[in-house]
């Protein structure tokens, strides 16, 4: 299967450099002489070439070609050809082959690769460094990390290799990848970690290695070491306009993979921790509006029914720090964390509630399969677009509120707007063109639940508190919205 492209446009920039520094008060800086890199790394590669595989998959797609079949004269040698090609009205099945890479991580015959390596194969073969194949069989595999665990049948235990810390990587350590580029068999190449935590959009738990190791079409599921010869990145995904390498390749980290692959052998499945809360960003506003420091953290939109939360140990507005030790630096960081947590584990959560921090403990649940969102479905302030426009009042009425014209939420209201029971609050009947209300897609039959982390029930009542928030010299005011079926999402709308 070929490597997954991320093709972006070519863009050519003019770089003046300035060679040397002579002369020009600029101070010298030193290099040490292994800094063009490393002299060898024969025999590093020669230790673990036997521990990378090919593989080979195959699949049958049937042919929907329901045209004529086509006549041969009577007699013909090649009638019986026809006959069999064409048989069941026109559709006939054809093979379509794929190579990859991989590693074995156990002597008796277990192999690590991409899922997209072999998914949807019918038949796995497991080409090895001495010309010797073994037909595969699936243990287990996950979409989401892109992972897939093998098993082969070996008379005789197999060279396998270690995985190493990824955690302790830096960006400019020598990084050295193995593979089946191209299907031309076991390729080395040398390169650095370029980057690392790179989020490229492949799935909810991003966190790869960037590496300018050359990884081309075919290096999918094969292993990225370094320099002590341990698997520190399994090889994923390019950058690439055209199908090769242009020096920007991402692994999927050893620190992710290595709870994955063991799920994957003990269950067939990932099995992960699941906290059963929709989170969104704390953007620069939303820090402001909650007078933290600054932007760190994931903000708690809504607890799901039914989830791990019962007894309001995390409640909606709450901005998580840190999950059972871990820094919660932006929102993707919790869900990751969350999902490579253990399922039953009681975990100690730092958060901020009502502008102090406090610390909870939370049991996590398990993540089902039937369930869609990962360990916190992600809400943002656009999410919440109407599917067709809201009607907009021409300008603010008496006695709207930025810009927004507010009514209780009633009987009659709530069947207007087709409401839920279970919502409560202010209902938004109007909103002014051009307003911040309008800029945050606030739309009529919303319903404000919160201003400044204060319930709302009457339209005075989100008057009086914006009011409030101005003279605290609040440039924002922090609103909790719910649209008509009760799903919420955290706002600013700016006051001045």
């Amino acid at each position: 299967m070929s490597l997954r492209n991320f093709v972006l446009r070519p863009t050519i920039l003019a770089l003046s450099l300035a060679v040397g520094t002579a002369g020009m008060g600029l101070p010298r800086v030193g290099f040490a002489a292994t800094q063009a890199g490393p002299e060898s790394v024969a025999d590093l590669a020669e230790g673990l070439l036997d521990a990378v595989v090919n593989i080979s998959t195959s699949q049958n797609v049937k042919n929907e070609d329901t045209g004529p079949t086509p006549k041969v004269p009577e007699g013909s040698p090649f009638q019986d050809f026809f006959n069999e090609f064409f048989k069941g009205n026109g559709k006939s099945q054809r093979t379509v082959d794929s190579l990859g890479s991989g590693f074995v991580i156990d002597p008796t015959g277990v192999i690590v690769t991409n899922n997209h390596v072999i998914e949807g194969a019918d038949d796995i073969e497991v080409n090895f460094a001495d010309g010797s194949k073994l037909k595969a069989k699936l243990l287990g595999k996950d979409t989401k990390t892109d992972l897939a665990v093998l098993k082969v049948e070996s008379k005789t235990p197999l060279t396998a290799v270690a995985f190493g810390d990824s955690k302790v990587m830096r960006i400019g350590d020598w990084v050295m990848a193995v593979g089946n580029p191209f299907g031309l068999g076991g390729t080395v190449t040398v390169g650095i970690v370029s980057a690392r935590g790179r989020n490229i959009n492949a799935g909810p738990y991003d966190n790869f290695i960037q590496t300018d190791a050359a990884i081309n079409r075919g290096n999918s599921g094969g292993p990225l070491f370094n320099m002590k010869g341990e698997v520190i990145g399994i090889n994923t995904a390019i950058i690439s306009p055209s199908g090769g390498s242009i020096g920007i390749g991402f692994s999927v980290p050893a620190e992710l993979a290595q709870n994955v692959i063991q799920q994957l052998r003990e269950f067939g499945e990932a099995r992960r921790g699941w906290l059963g809360v929709r989170v969104q960003p704390v953007t620069d506003e939303i820090a402001e509006s909650l007078k933290m420091p600054n932007t760190k953290g994931a903000l708690i939109a809504g607890i799901i029914e039914g989830g791990p939360i019962r007894n309001g140990e995390i409640k909606t507005g709450d901005v998580i720090l840190r999950f059972d030790g871990n820094p919660i630096n932006e929102m993707r960081d919790l869900l990751r964390v969350v999902a490579e947590s253990p399922v039953g584990k009681e975990v100690d959560v730092a958060l901020i509630r009502d502008g102090k921090e406090q610390s909870v403990k939370v049991t996590l649940g398990r993540m089902e399969n039937a369930v869609e969102e990962p360990a916190a479905a992600v809400v943002g302030e656009d999410d919440a677009t109407p599917e067709d426009e809201p009607p907009v009042a021409e300008a603010p009425q008496d006695g709207a509120v930025l810009g927004m014209t507010l009514a209780q939420l009633t009987e009659e209201t709530r069947k207007q707007y087709g409401i839920a029971a279970d919502v409560d609050g202010v209902v938004v009947t109007a909103v002014a063109e051009g307003s911040g209300a309008q800029e945050r897609r606030i739309a009529p039959g919303d319903v404000i639940v919160e201003v400044g982390q204060e319930a709302m029930k009457q339209p005075d009542d989100v008057r009086r508190r914006v009011e409030e928030l101005k003279g605290e010299d609040r440039r924002n005011a922090l609103m909790m919205i719910a649209n008509k079926t009760g799903e919420l999402r955290f706002v600013t709308v700016r006051m001045q």
